[in-house]
């Protein structure tokens, strides 16, 4: 098992890419911890986890309920965790909103949530998670074809993704001396709410070809790479897992 005993703090992990990610890493023998803000669907998927992690004969889930945009709780957070665990191996940034809409229209208070969800979430659980990181243990941003080409009323999304790899970047520099790994994976299409329920998608204005729609397990496998050993010569990288969309978005052919 790739990740025996190791531990993962998975963001936004009730639901979605998380979830799969989250599952897929209890599979593969390791403690993780999932972070939200619904307390029945995360006790739901703590259980959920805990009876993959039984069938499986190894680790452990708990759920956790933490605003990732609140400093308070994010410390809060990794104190539960040091004590049970003593240490993080992996913090895989998922948790994420997008709000649509001309930016002209948009409320202040929309731009300012999507950027503490989408931007400062990661920037504080990694900076409370960093500390307690042995060498080899590994950071994963999850980021968006958005952050390099998009389409209209989608700028706070796009801006946030854009800052994630650049974050993502930099952070691969300062991570550098304690032998900790800094990647992104950079998401199309993906079968879960967030694309279903995007205006854009639901008016038909985005197309949308369901063969380029890749499944949360799909990109849970990616996550499990960038985060294992098989990768440990990749930092400061970001893999693109789209089926083509890139190019599609930046040609505004969609």
């Amino acid at each position: 098992m790739e990740m025996q005993d190791r531990v993962v703090i998975v963001s936004g992990g009730t639901s979605g890419v998380g979830k799969a990610i989250a599952t897929r890493f209890v599979e593969e023998g390791a403690h993780v911890v999932i972070l939200g803000l619904n307390d029945v669907k995360g006790n739901e998927v703590q259980e959920q986890l805990r009876a993959t992690a039984k069938k499986h004969g190894v680790a452990d889930c708990i759920y956790l309920h933490t605003d990732v945009s609140d400093s308070t709780e994010v410390q809060n957070t990794l104190r539960v965790v040091t004590e049970r665990w003593h240490q993080v191996h992996v913090l895989v940034n998922n948790a994420a909103i997008m709000k649509s809409g001309a930016l002209v229209d948009m409320d202040v208070a929309d731009w300012d949530e999507t950027m503490a969800i989408n931007l400062r979430g990661p920037f504080l659980l990694s900076k409370y998670s960093i500390p307690v990181m042995p060498p080899e243990a590994a950071i994963v941003n999850i980021s968006s074809v958005h952050a390099i080409a998009t389409d209209a009323n989608t700028a706070a999304y796009t801006a946030s993704k854009g800052g994630l790899e650049a974050l993502t970047r930099a952070l691969a520099i300062e991570c550098y001396p304690r032998k900790i790994r800094v990647n992104a994976l950079r998401l199309g299409a993906v079968d879960t709410g967030m694309l279903w329920n995007n205006p854009d998608v639901q008016s038909g204005e985005e197309k949308v070809d369901l063969n380029e729609v890749a499944s949360p397990e799909l990109i849970a496998e990616l996550a499990l790479f960038l985060a294992s050993q098989r990768s440990r010569f990749v930092s400061g990288a970001v893999l693109t897992a789209d089926a083509g969309r890139l190019p599609i978005l930046a040609s505004h052919a969609s």
